[in-house]
């Protein structure tokens, strides 16, 4: 897609480079010697500041470059070949991933859900569809926080989820590329060493808040850390020089500052989001996090992209389109108040 520098952009939270501490902290350990593959200082010592916050002093920390090999690599290496993970249709590695998870020979079981949370009905539901071995079997549940519709999980929510993981002994998996905002938002009653101790496995996402890329995947079941790396090697998901995500993760859980940032960017999309809704425009979901999804005239639409870049995200109606706002760490108070006057 053409567009100008001087448009502003609400299209997504990854387009811009690193923070300037992520980059500083890049520059300055650009020219040290170290080993390869993940198994360097900065990476320890960034894996331990995880366990730190995570508060499981045991769990295994494994860093990627991305989501979608973060996602499918897990998925791989703790399902047997007979097994399947359950999400919402709306679910990233469902949508937005190629077939990627599906390619390794896991298949997805998707349920139907309007503010793209799972439930225990929905599990219920898949597991009367899938109850021999003539399908397969449901092994994993797989939930996205924040949501792909920017919803968050309470913590009933996610124990309500851990409670029906082990009575049907699946695992409990978080996709969290957009952890930081969940964590942070309006509303939120869970801590990181909560959902630490709530599920099985979870990534931390990075890319969407402040790295210029990487993701760190935790581990917190036992059973599921052996042999992960040969896994993630077989997959593609070893980087050689994995220093660079080690050093990024160092800067982003040093002095607070993954929280900060993701607190920055869900204060001015809840600035965005009153100001939209004041002026009388409804919304697709009640996000409280970074995603917004305003209800507006296509007329208006089409003049708003005249300055400003966002996803259409589906059409309402014949008149209405439902657009998607995405606030980051480099979102400024101007944009939101430019927006807002040109609404």
């Amino acid at each position: 897609m053409w567009y100008t520098h001087t448009m502003i952009f609400f299209r997504n939270d990854y387009s811009q480079g690193a923070h300037p501490k992520v980059l500083e902290a890049l520059i300055n350990t650009n020219l040290e010697f170290s080993d390869g593959y993940g198994e360097d200082d900065h990476c320890r010592n960034a894996a331990d500041l995880i366990r730190a916050e995570t508060g499981i002093p045991d769990a295994d920390v494994h860093f990627f470059v991305g989501g979608t090999p973060a996602n499918f690599t897990t998925i791989a290496a703790f399902l047997r070949p007979h097994e399947g993970v359950i999400a919402t249709r709306a679910s990233h590695i469902y949508t937005h991933e190629t077939g990627a998870v599906e390619a390794t020979g896991h298949k997805i079981i998707t349920v139907t859900s309007d503010d793209g949370k799972l439930t225990p009905a929905h599990i219920e539901e898949a597991m009367l569809e899938h109850e021999d071995e003539h399908t397969v079997k449901p092994k994993m549940i797989s939930i996205s926080n924040s949501t792909e519709t920017g919803t968050v999980y309470s913590k009933a929510e996610l124990t309500a989820l851990r409670k029906i993981s082990k009575e049907k002994d699946m695992y409990l998996y978080i996709d969290g590329a957009r952890l930081g905002a969940a964590l942070t938002a309006e509303g939120n009653d869970l801590t990181l060493k909560e959902v630490a101790s709530s599920v099985d496995s979870f990534y931390i996402g990075g890319t969407k808040n402040g790295a210029m890329f990487g993701e760190a995947v935790v581990i917190t079941n036992p059973k599921l850390k052996t042999d992960f790396r040969y896994i993630m090697k077989q997959q593609c998901g070893i980087l050689a020089k994995g220093r660079l995500l080690g050093v990024q993760f160092e800067a982003l859980f040093t002095d607070g500052l993954y929280f900060a940032l993701a607190g920055h960017s869900n204060s001015l999309a809840k600035k965005l989001r009153d100001g939209i809704a004041a002026k009388g425009y409804g919304f697709l979901t009640n996000s409280p996090t970074t995603q917004i999804f305003p209800i507006i005239p296509l007329k208006t639409v089409e003049k708003l992209e005249e300055k400003f870049l966002f996803y259409r995200w589906k059409p309402i109606g014949e008149k209405d389109v439902c657009i998607r706002l995405v606030t980051s760490w480099g979102t400024k108070e101007e944009d939101i108040e430019s927006f807002l006057k040109e609404i």
